[in-house]
Formats: C-alpha cells, structure tokens, sequence
C-alpha cells in the first residue's frame, strides 16, 4: 500500500538548490543581512552564519555556513573552518538553553551523494535530539513530524542568543 503526502513546501527548496554561486541560497542569505530576522539568521560572525534550517529534521535544527561559497572544508582557510566550529559550539548552547535537547548530531556533508543539500556550499548541521524523537511516523510512513513552528524556535532561539550574548563569560 503506498501513501502521499503532498509537502508543497518543499518545491521552493528544491527549485532553489544548485551547485554553483549564482542561485546558492546560503550566499543570498550572506549578501542580506537586513534581512535576517525573516531568513531566521540567528548570528553573523566575522566569517559565517549561524541559521535555523528551513527545512529541519527536528525542531531547533540549525546550518553554519561561512559566507564564502566554497564547496568543501578544504577549500576554506584554518580561520573560516575554526569559525564554523565556534559556531556549531555557539549553536549547541543556544539549543540547550532553549530546548534542553538530550544530544546532538552535528554533522558535514560533503557532495550530492553524501546527502548535501547544497552541495556547491559547505556548511555544518547541528541537530538537537530527544530520546524518543524518532517516532511512528518516521518508521511508518518516512515521514518528520517537526512539533513547533520555524518562527516560533527562532524567537526562542533569537531571545536566548540575546540573553547569552550579555551575560559574562563563563569562568574556566
């Protein structure tokens, strides 16, 4: 017995993928800055952006990419790689604060075939993870069931960077 259902949603996506620059989202994204609230920009950094991926597999799933189009980590320099990662960890503490999330799947796909949604443009995911948040849906019918809407993470996400962004830094 096979089932649809239809995620109109998607379309948009997959019209707008593509390997080159020119169409590349993540570099429209970098070039808008005035536009990040509604593009669920959380951050800009010297070299990146840390962002609530649209299109998530959980709730709070998160993209690092820096701003320049590059293919794979080793066509960035030591400085734009040490970047990402500072904001993957930034990441993880936004999501902790705001989620208390039990683990994380942080992770890089490189290429088409690796499952990069973007290929042309390298960039980290930060998934956070629930015991038991791979559910019946997932199992049944391949399907995600994400619990919260885009905007309303991001204002949670948003709130708490604002909030971490003017506490003192932890002691070491």
């Amino acid at each position: 017995m096979n089932h649809a259902l239809w995620a109109p949603w998607r379309l948009d996506y997959i019209r707008g993928v593509s390997d080159g620059g020119d169409n590349c989202f993540i570099c429209e994204l970098a070039r808008n800055p005035e536009k990040d609230a509604a593009n669920h920009v959380l951050l800009r950094s010297a070299m990146g952006l840390l962002l609530l991926n649209r299109y998530p597999y959980v709730n709070g799933h998160l993209l690092i990419a820096p701003y320049r189009h590059a293919a794979d980590l080793g066509d960035l320099g030591p400085d734009e790689r040490a970047a990402m990662l500072e904001l993957a960890v930034y990441g993880q503490r936004l999501l902790t604060g705001t989620m208390n999330p039990q683990g994380f799947n942080i992770g890089i796909n490189v290429g088409r075939c690796a499952g990069a949604g973007v290929p042309g443009h390298v960039h980290v995911h930060v998934v956070p993870r629930w015991n038991g948040d791979v559910n019946f849906m997932s199992v049944v019918g391949r399907v995600r069931v994400i619990p919260q809407a885009l905007e309303e993470a991001f204002g949670q996400l948003a709130a708490e960077h604002a909030r971490l962004s003017t506490a003192p830094p932890p002691a070491r």
